[in-house]
């Protein structure tokens, strides 16, 4: 379990750094009017990958961690509850945009459109991400050894 701790921890990094290259690219496309080239395409397939390794690697430690207590008297501890309902609630609602910004800006041919579409969805995703992290309690540059 400690390697998923581990490996969890660790691909937020390299989740954050991806998502704060996409969102640069989108909104400098966006600005821009620039055509929406392979790179951006690859990019968002990797921040798209890394997502749902993220997510993979979060679902397993949520019910094989001890700091996830499956009781009621969990919504009464602010840890507990984070770990059982915020974190996982949140993180869900991030890893939806992030791909709904993929799959909704590839159906678009507009390129102008394409690098909208993924700033706004990614932009939000960014910022649930961040605020999430922020409530966990361990400092955000704290990695779980």
């Amino acid at each position: 379990m400690q390697i998923l701790v581990v490996l969890h921890s660790l691909n937020r990094f390299f989740l954050l750094a991806l998502l704060l290259v996409v969102l640069y690219r989108s909104l400098m496309g966006w600005l821009n009017k620039s055509p929406f080239e392979k790179t951006d395409d690859k990019l968002s397939l990797f921040l798209f990958i890394s997502t749902h390794t993220q997510l993979l690697l979060g679902l397993i430690l949520y019910f094989v961690s001890p700091v996830v207590i499956f009781s009621a008297a969990s919504m009464k501890d602010s840890v507990a509850r984070y770990w059982l309902v915020e974190h996982i609630t949140g993180m869900l609602v991030a890893v939806v945009l992030i791909s709904l910004g993929r799959i909704l800006s590839k159906k678009l041919s507009d390129s102008a459109a394409k690098h909208k579409q993924m700033f706004i969805y990614n932009i939000v995703a960014f910022i649930l991400i961040i605020a999430i992290i922020g409530l966990n309690h361990r400092g955000f540059f704290n990695v779980s050894w």
